[in-house]
This record gives C-alpha cells, structure tokens and sequence, in this order.
C-alpha cells in the first residue's frame, strides 16, 4: 500500500514537474553538450541530426500531451505571430518548387529545404516549453541558477580549449563537422563547446546581460557570484575576437545599465549619475580585461579604426605600455628559475591531433597579422589549379599548379571579410527577395550560383536579409514581429513598480540581450544558429511566463485583445474588468 502511494506520488509530481525539469536540463545541456552528430539526413550537407534534437523531440511530446489532457496552454501572446510564420515558411517552401523554381523538384533539394524550415519551428517550440513550465518565481530562480552555471561550465572548456588542448568539434567544415576531434593553435579563436566561434560569441551576447542584471537588482549575496560568472564569460567573448559580437555586447550591457538605473534611481538627476559611474565603471574594467588579455580582438578592432590615427596611436601606446608593465610584473613576482619551469610544464598537443590550422576550419584572421594582405587576411592562402601538360614524348597528364590569390578591390579596401558580404552573400539574399518580395526565393537557396547546384551549408551573414531572401516580406514581418511582440511585453512589464526583483532581471536583460543580439545580426546569422536560437527563443519563454505570472495582459490596443492567442484565452471584457479592479 505504502509502495502504492509513493508511487502515486512520484507519478503525480513528475506530472507537475515534467516541463520544468525538461525545460531546464535543454537551457542547460543545449550549450554544454559539444556539437557531436548522431546521423545525417541529407548526404552530404552539413546540417546533421544531434543528440539535442531528440531531448527536444521528448519536451515536444510532452507538451502535447499536457496540452491535450487540458494541464496547460498552447496560447501565448506570439503564439498567433509564430503560427503565422510557420504558415508563411510553408507557403514560401512550396512557391520556391512550384513557382519561381528556385528549389529544384527532386528529393534531396526538397529535403534541405522543409529541414530549414522544420529546424526553425524546433527552435520556436523551446519558447512554448518554457512558457508552460514556469509558473512560479522559485522557478526563476532555478532557471537564473541553471545559466550562471551553464555559462561557467562553457567558460571552463573554454579555458581548457585555450590552455590545455581540449577537444575542439567545429562545424566550419564539412569533413570535421563530422565530429572529428581537434585542437586549437596559438591564436586561434575559442569556440568552447560550440560549432564555431561566431556562434558562441552571439550566444554570449544573449546570456550576459542576464547577470549583469542579477547583480545590479537582486540583493542576496549570490549576486557576487554572478558579477565572477559575467567577467569569466567576458574573457570568453573577447577570446572569440568577435568584432560584431563584442560590439553588440557593448550595446546589451550599456541598454542593462540604462534599465536598471532607471528602475533603482527615483530622480532622473541620480538616475544619470547612477547610470554614468556605472557604465565607466564597467567599461573601464572590460577595457583592462581586453588589453590584457584579448590580443587578437583589440589588433582586429585597431585595423576597423585604422584610418583614425589618433585612436590607432593612443592604442599602440596603452598596448606597448601593457605588455611591458606585465613583464615586468612576471619578473618581478618570479624568478627566472621558475618561470622556466613554469614554461616547461605547460602542456602540449595531444599525439596525433589534428589542429584547427591543419583541419583547414581556420577562417583568414584566426592568426597573426602580416601587412601586404587585405587589412583581415594574415596568411597567403594559395589558388590551387588543375592543368593538363603534354610532354616531350606527348603524354598528356593533368598537374595541379600553385598561384597566388587575387582580392577585389572591395576586400582591398573594406577587407575579406565584409567584401565576401558586399561581392556575393548579401547580393544573392537580395537577389532571392526580387525573385519573389513576398515569399522569397525558399529556405537553403540563396547561396546557389544555380540553381541545380546543392550547396553543404547556408550562410548570408545578415540574418535580416537572409530572411528577407528566403521567406520575403511576408516572412520577415511574422519573424521580426513576433521579436517586436515580446520586446513589447517586456517593455510593458518594465512599467510595473510592483514586479519582483528577480523578474526584473530577466525583463531588462531580455530587453538589453534583444538589442545587441539585433545588433549582431547585421553581420551574422544569429536566429539561424541552433545553440543561439534555442537560448533566445527560450529566453523570450521566461519573459512571456512572467507576464503570464502577472496575470495582466499589457497590451493597451483593443482588437488585439479580441484575438484568442493574445488574451489568454480569455473574452476582452473579462480583461477590461480586471483592468478596473486593478
């Protein structure tokens, strides 16, 4: 009997608790757990099935069933926004085959396709997740303590990658993407335990703000902690030398300490002051940190402001001045005895490895600077050809001959990096938009110089004119708008005096991760990077289940109060009488 009624027990709180353990352990292991595939689905393209796809396949499942059996919502105030883009996705896959012929009507074309659009509706379905499954703001707190750890974890391997050789999995080339075990040279740029550098910078760009926030508003001792978490993972982002990400983290954190200023200063006079000690606060110790310790990303934020020489001699100066006060520092503290030992101890390559620079996964600034290049290319990167020669006797064979590699004039003046954007990547995103302005030219087919071509991977490095490419007008409004939408809800919950402290963390650091995460997708395919999307969508989760917590619906507009997925369920009168009690 006694047996009977645990069992009941346990039956019934994992009922209750199912989602939120899920929810949980997929914010955590999402970006713990390295880029390893399990299978291909499509041979030969890069985009393979992961271990993370299926624990989302379990959390999707339960949902459902939850759903069905009436414990939870489907509604949510996006709800209507995302189905709308699901519908438009759709709509754009079969125009792309059926009308503009931009997908080719075979099997393989088809599939890369519905994948895009199906890997974007598993990383919306993580907002629908986390919104049923916090109901509480103990919740919250499980969730705050869940990233400050998951971010330190990734800040460890981090360390480890840098120092210690530990494995690097990169998806920034089709043959290591396969889970091939690499290992990082001198100067090439941190990717932890994610696919590439770019992804984990973005994703440091989404995360940080949030313990800043936690440090600034909540009043425990841990928030000391989380103040250690944000420079550990500071030194993460500057060791990815992220120049868009480090510039897009600039902007979440000033838009954190704006927010906070404005909800922990009554007057607007100390809410200035406030707000100006502390952003030269931060911004001188993030400086410090960056002169110290990231290299790489001040000599690549030096060459942007290269035709500033005042800036370009101010730096060169600080930086001269650094290295030898750290020289003489080290000398100082250590004698030359120890430092050879020190120097001995250090750990080497493992045997047989295979470095990033050997794997060919290094993009052209991931080594040192060599002038005589455009201002982002540090090694000569030769053009291999194949030719055929006759010889004396008129044998006829093909030899494959070195040449040096030609640069446009657009990589001569605005370097590789941005030229490859301006040359190709951003033309042929506009060129899928004109194909079709309102559905785009389909998903996966605006890096194809053909149409028959099948490319193994997709990459436009602008996600707003990716999406304008792909899904057209009509996709980027849905897309963009249900972001606007909960940049919306979290400005409206920010106006409630009333709200917990540790529901202003998330509110403000969403709001701040939000702007720079827009800001990085200029240059960058954010939305489009799993580990990245997965952590915002999810993110936007919490924000929606605080306004849910609230019990107020914080749009002021009428007709859509009248619309079933923004008001909860609810009919417009029962919220304007609730709005009256209040």
């Amino acid at each position: 009997m006694n047996t009977t009624n645990i069992s009941k027990r346990l039956f019934q709180w994992l009922d209750q608790h199912a989602l939120l353990l899920l929810a949980s352990f997929l914010v955590a292991f999402i970006p713990i757990y390295p880029k390893l595939p399990l299978f291909d689905l499509i041979p030969g393209y890069l985009v393979r099935v992961r271990l993370e796809d299926f624990f989302v396949l379990l959390a999707v499942a339960v949902w459902l069933a939850q759903v069905i059996r009436k414990k939870i919502s489907w509604r949510t105030p996006v709800t209507f926004a995302i189905f709308t883009y699901a519908l438009v996705g759709l709509l754009s896959s079969i125009s792309a085959v059926v009308i503009t012929q931009t997908v080719p009507a075979e099997l393989l074309h088809i599939g890369k396709t519905m994948l895009h659009f199906f890997r974007y509706l598993e990383y919306f379905s993580i907002l629908f997740i986390v919104v049923a499954s916090v109901k509480t703001t103990q919740h919250l707190k499980i969730f705050l303590a869940i990233i400050a750890i998951t971010v330190l974890s990734v800040t460890i391997y981090g360390y480890g990658q840098r120092n210690w050789y530990w494995p690097v999995y990169s998806t920034m080339n089709r043959e290591f993407s396969k889970g091939i075990r690499l290992y990082l040279t001198e100067h090439a740029r941190v990717q932890s335990t994610f696919g590439g550098h770019y992804d984990l910078a973005a994703y440091l760009v989404v995360i940080t703000p949030i313990l800043l926030a936690g440090f600034y508003l909540l009043k425990n001792k841990s928030k000391w902690l989380l103040l250690l978490v944000f420079f550990a993972a500071y030194w993460l982002l500057i060791s990815t030398a992220s120049r868009s990400s480090y510039a897009a983290f600039a902007i979440a954190i000033e838009v954190v300490i704006l927010l906070a200023g404005y909800l922990l200063r009554q007057s607007w006079q100390r809410r200035l002051w406030w707000i100006s000690s502390q952003s030269i606060i931060i911004g001188v110790i993030c400086v410090v940190l960056l002169v110290n310790f990231g290299e790489d990303l001040s000599e690549r934020i030096v060459q942007s402001i290269e035709g500033v020489p005042v800036v370009n001699t101010i730096y060169k100066e600080s930086a001269t001045r650094s290295a030898e006060l750290k020289t003489t520092v080290i000398n100082t503290l250590i004698s030359k005895r120890n430092q050879d030992k020190i120097e001995a101890a250090k750990p080497t390559p493992p045997p047989n490895g295979i470095s990033v620079e050997d794997a060919e996964v290094l993009v052209a600034s991931d080594t040192r600077p060599t002038p005589a290049r455009p201002s982002d290319v540090y090694v000569d990167v030769p053009v291999y050809e194949t030719v055929a020669t006759v010889s004396a006797d008129g044998t006829t064979s093909d030899v494959t001959i070195e040449k040096d590699r030609t640069y446009s004039s657009s990589a001569q003046k605005y370097g590789l990096s941005l030229a490859i954007r301006l040359d190709a990547l951003w033309p042929r995103a506009l060129a899928g938009f004109y194909t079709n302005p309102f559905l785009g030219s389909g998903y996966a087919t605006l890096t194809k110089e053909v149409t028959a071509q099948f490319t193994e991977a997709e990459s436009t490095d602008n996600n707003f004119l990716r999406t304008l490419g792909e899904t057209g007008l009509l996709g980027f409004i849905t897309f963009y708008g249900t972001v606007w939408l909960s940049l919306v809800i979290a400005w409206r919950l920010l106006k409630n005096k009333q709200l917990e402290p540790i529901k202003q963390v998330f509110v403000i650091a969403f709001i701040g991760s939000t702007c720079g995460l827009l800001v990085n997708a200029v240059l960058i395919d954010v939305f489009a990077a799993s580990k990245v999307a997965f952590t915002y969508w999810a993110f936007a989760g919490l924000v929606l289940a605080i306004q849910q917590m609230e019990g107020e619906f914080h749009f002021s507009f009428d007709y859509l109060n009248r619309i079933p997925w923004f008001n909860q369920g609810r009919k417009p009168t029962q919220l304007r009488q609730k709005r009256k009690k209040n």
